[in-house]
């Protein structure tokens, strides 16, 4: 899965539209973190709702999403 647009966020947590590589199903999420760690690893497992493939699984290696705040940047 995939950041399509972000809908909405608040500090760090953030609700965005999911496009999967594999199907390009698009599914919401309701609840994610704007951090290195979900960008790197979170998202990545993301598993999609209608041919449950991942990035992981399908072997796409992505460019890093950027972050809207550094790492070191408490908000």
């Amino acid at each position: 899965m995939r950041i399509k647009e972000i809908i909405s966020q608040s500090r760090r947590d953030f609700r965005a539209v999911m496009v999967c590589e594999g199907c390009s199903h698009e599914q919401k999420l309701t609840s994610g973190y704007d951090d290195r760690n979900y960008h790197d690893n979170v998202i990545p497992a993301m598993k999609c709702e209608k041919c449950g493939e991942s990035r992981e699984s399908l072997g796409i290696v992505a460019e890093p999403t950027p972050t809207q705040y550094a790492e070191w940047q408490v908000v």
